[in-house]
């Protein structure tokens, strides 16, 4: 079932509070947090940036070996580790965030791209050729696969719901889905829609709120979109930065901050960084 976008009254505009420059280390492909530390991913990196969430400079760099292509970045609070999509070689890295770093890799579906954790504490991995979820304990054991509906493809990034659904960015033809455990589309927003904000190019990564909005970095239209769920209602997100959002492929809400940050894949490939993020679905 295709949702219609609705008008609504304007939110209040989050606030443009810091830029983490890119000092040429190249596109960010992942952003992602956990406690006190924000976690950047770039293209072709062999190293994850850790930043201080209260100041936001550089603390340290975490090595992962061998790494390359990598559009997947995730962080378990359960067991405080930090999971990186390999994804050209389809392999998943677990890093250990305290003590010595130590990394464990094991084997995926083709093409890992985002990841997330889903309520089980377990990790999701939306495989982009494979047109399939992958959901793995924290070992790397496979729990289950859901195989997606016949015409869903390209999955870019998953996460689940509180009511154990799941919402999938596809990158190609330009959807948001939620499916249920079954793999089938329960709804879709983008492809269809009458009103050009609700129109999607090149969906990647996704964040979801405490009452399950939905957060959208909309990379081909240089933006970021909030899906209320209860209303069926998509608008953009109005957020104020020089230059505009250029190709917006890293996506993570901090609530507990009241924060959003922002990856840029182009343009300067910068982190954005917002604050006053109270209320981000019309």
């Amino acid at each position: 079932m295709l949702i219609a976008v609705k008008s609504s009254r304007p939110t209040p505009a989050p606030t443009l509070t810091h830029v983490i420059a890119s000092q040429g280390r190249g596109s960010v492909t992942a952003v992602t947090s956990l406690a006190d530390d924000v976690f950047v991913m770039r293209c072709y990196s062999q190293q994850v940036e850790v930043y201080d969430a209260e100041t936001l400079t550089l603390q340290r760099h975490i090595a992962v070996h061998g790494l390359g292509q990598s559009y997947g970045l995730a962080a378990c609070p359960s067991n405080n580790c930090l999971y990186v999509s390999q994804y050209s070689q389809d392999n998943i890295h677990r890093v250990e965030l305290s003590g010595s770093n130590a990394v464990k890799k094991w084997s995926v579906a083709r093409y890992p791209a985002g990841l997330s954790v889903n309520i089980a504490h377990n990790l999701v991995v939306a495989c982009y050729e494979a047109n399939k979820l992958q959901e793995y304990t924290t070992h790397g054991s496979l729990v289950r696969e859901i195989y997606l509906q016949s015409g869903v493809t390209c999955p870019w990034h998953a996460i689940q719901l509180s009511t154990g659904d799941y919402v999938v960015s596809q990158y190609t033809p330009g959807v948001v889905s939620v499916v249920g455990v079954d793999g089938q589309v329960i709804h879709s927003y983008g492809q269809s829609q009458t009103s050009d904000v609700g129109q999607m190019k090149n969906p990647t990564s996704l964040d979801v709120t405490k009452n399950d909005d939905i957060l959208v970095a909309n990379e081909g239209n240089n933006r970021i979109l909030s899906i209320n769920r209860s209303t069926g209602c998509v608008q953009e997100l109005a957020l104020s930065v020089d230059g505009g959002i250029q190709e917006p492929r890293g996506l993570c809400l901090d609530e507990s901050r009241g924060r959003l940050y922002v990856g840029e894949w182009g343009g300067q490939h910068r982190v954005l960084v917002f604050d006053g993020v109270n209320s981000v679905t019309p």
